[in-house]
């Protein structure tokens, strides 16, 4: 089996190489130390396609693959983490949940503009008492009247809180099973629904220029038709698109554990002593 990149894969490295190098290294140790999360750089990712590319042209993605994607993340956290974690999670939890269970008109609604980087989306699932045990979800969605009525709160939640989040999916209970466990399904919420504060975090030790925000839902309603997939399979589709985006985490400390060597390297042949 031959494991060398193709002629564009290399192509597409390099290219990522010389954008990273040349529009987020000189601002990267800026907006860390601001806590700045700047949409200016996110959109100049979205214009040279870093997000979509898991996703098929019909809905403006490029459809270039795994191995692409992992390349990409790769050699953005070569230079800043935070852009990576932005690019990361923006394709893997924010665009993948719609487009692998979003119906044809949520995916026409939603892709388009996350996949050019225009706009992005969050997942919310992390609460202050549920993180790695997502089953334990407080957040309710009860269904009144044709709309999720949805109360609760979210934390750690990345790209939720800037200017370019247009959508956030949220797991919340949506009953009991007849097992007497809980039911939990995907919802869609726009932002600017009534009822959905978001409130940006600060003060991480990492990813400091990275978009990480709490979320709070006060008898915030949407309309029935945004249940993202089949309710009650909320808990499947946030594992798929966890594991999916596992694969994003191991790139960015790949390219992480490459830039401090490169630096590493750098300051090691140009000291004298």
């Amino acid at each position: 089996m031959n494991f060398d990149l193709t002629e564009e894969q290399n192509l597409l490295r390099q290219t990522i190489k010389e954008f990273a190098n040349r529009e987020i290294a000189p601002v990267a140790s800026e907006l860390d130390e601001a806590e700045r999360f700047s949409p200016e750089l996110t959109r100049r990712m979205g214009e040279i396609g870093l997000f979509g590319m898991l996703v098929s042209g019909e809905y403006g993605g490029s459809d270039m693959g795994y191995i692409a994607y992992v390349i990409a993340v790769e050699e953005i956290a070569r230079v800043d983490a935070s852009q990576a974690a932005t690019v990361a999670v923006g394709n893997s939890l924010g665009i993948g949940p719609i487009y692998s269970y979003g119906s044809p008109e949520q995916k026409n609604r939603w892709l388009p503009d996350l996949c050019r980087g225009r706009t992005l989306a969050a997942f919310g699932l992390t609460e202050p008492e549920a993180g790695s045990d997502a089953g334990a979800t407080r957040t309710r969605a009860d269904l009144k009247g044709g709309q999720w009525i949805i109360n609760g709160s979210k934390i750690f939640i990345t790209n939720s809180s800037s200017s370019m989040t247009s959508v956030i999916i949220v797991q919340a209970v949506t009953g009991i099973r007849p097992d007497g466990k809980k039911e939990l399904s995907c919802i869609l919420v726009p932002v600017g629904t009534p009822g959905l504060t978001r409130k940006p975090m600060k003060g991480k030790m990492e990813w400091r220029a990275s978009d990480t925000g709490e979320l709070l839902f006060e008898n915030c309603a949407v309309p029935e038709e945004n249940l993202l997939g089949e309710r009650g399979k909320g808990f499947r589709q946030m594992l798929a698109s966890l594991d999916a985006g596992r694969l994003g985490i191991a790139a960015m400390g790949l390219g992480g554990a490459r830039g401090c060597f490169d630096r590493a390297l750098h300051y090691a042949n140009q000291r004298y002593q």
